[in-house]
């Protein structure tokens, strides 16, 4: 890891569940331009046992405690969904920069609430939308920029596998519970149509968004069938790309993630991987001027970290901020909910007319 720089950004972790563990402790440690300061869970069994492991500054069970100290300069949210609009507002009333885990909220108007907050605030607020600090899709997206010309058409896709588990838990680490977490008042995964699109849907839904732009209407369909369910969505972009998502959980085959993209001067075939294993997606980018393709390596795929530098430099540094923010955050809600209202009613359904939850 590069060496700690001498001006960084003291961060406190709200939640010391399994992100927590499996990547946010790690990305402020790890981080150059960034520290754990502090963690803050109810459970004291699992926050003094995550602070001796990660070696936090100090520890907070009460979050107004932790937000009311001055050596605090940034929080990083990391609680179930119900949580993290409510948890932002604190926050960011307290005067802290806020990295919040996607999605950033469950409903339309909570979103529009901390929209409103943001704004009002000048506070930095980004949404842990970390796939775009993947080497990989940056690559793609200089090109697009830079280089391509008129997008055509994207195709975008997002299969969590049957093999998830035993696969990532060979590199990921034993994530420790408590019987004294804090928990939403109901199960997130009751409802497993409603939680797969939370947790996986807006993961696709932003990587179509930060290549392909704004997203003005969807035409989903989905199947739920043999275990599966399988969101086909044709989604029509501001740009005039034409556009298609497959959000399918679970296929029974290897975990399957990718994205296909034409333009004026060149396509682009992207393979990502599952992110527990810190790889930077093979994107093979072709230009039509010279006939060939080109693929960064993206030795450095710990986009957790990134993130978090990236956070970290928009606010000691200045820079302009590489990460998704509030904005990017409420059109990702406003698709989901969008997807969810033309599963139901079998239409077209523009994102501007859509209210409520998934």
């Amino acid at each position: 890891m590069p060496a700690k720089q001498e001006r960084r950004l003291r961060i406190g972790v709200l939640g010391a569940g399994q992100i927590a563990q499996a990547a946010h402790f790690e990305s402020c440690t790890k981080a150059a331009n960034a520290d754990l300061y502090a963690i803050c869970d109810v459970a004291e069994d699992l926050r003094e046992r995550m602070a001796i492991t990660h070696g936090a500054e100090k520890t907070y069970g009460d979050y107004d405690q932790m937000l009311a100290d001055p050596d605090l300069d940034a929080v990083v949210i990391a609680t179930a969904d119900a949580f993290h609009v409510p948890a932002s507002l604190r926050a960011l009333q307290a005067g802290k920069h806020v990295l919040c885990e996607k999605p950033v909220g469950v409903t339309i108007e909570e979103c529009l609430e901390l929209k409103a907050a943001v704004d009002k605030s000048g506070k930095v607020f980004q949404v842990g939308h970390m796939k775009r600090f993947d080497a990989g899709l940056q690559a793609a997206k200089s090109f697009i920029r830079d280089e391509m010309g008129e997008m055509v058409a994207l195709k975008a896709w997002y299969c969590d596998s049957t093999h998830r588990y035993p696969m990532t838990d060979a590199v990921q680490p034993l994530i420790v519970t408590s019987a004294n977490a804090k928990k939403p008042s109901t199960n997130p995964k009751a409802d497993l149509r409603r939680y797969y699109m939370l947790a996986h849907g807006c993961h696709l839904i932003d990587t179509a968004r930060y290549f392909a732009g704004d997203i003005v209407s969807v035409n989903a369909r989905l199947s739920e069938r043999a275990g599966i369910w399988c969101w086909f969505v044709d989604v029509e972009f501001a740009s005039g790309t034409l556009g298609h998502l497959d959000l399918t959980v679970q296929v029974r085959m290897d975990w399957h993630e990718g994205f296909q993209i034409y333009g004026k001067n060149g396509s682009i075939l992207g393979k990502t991987y599952n992110p527990w294993y810190y790889k930077t997606s093979e994107v093979d980018i072709f230009r039509e001027v010279d006939g060939a393709t080109h693929r960064v390596l993206g030795a450095d795929g710990h986009f957790y970290r990134r993130q978090v530098e990236g956070f970290a430099r928009t606010i000691l540094d200045g820079a302009v901020m590489e990460g998704a923010d509030i904005d990017d955050g409420l059109a990702s809600v406003r698709a989901m909910v969008a997807v969810a209202r033309s599963v139901e009613n079998g239409k077209t359904v523009a994102l501007a007319d859509v209210t409520g939850g998934v």
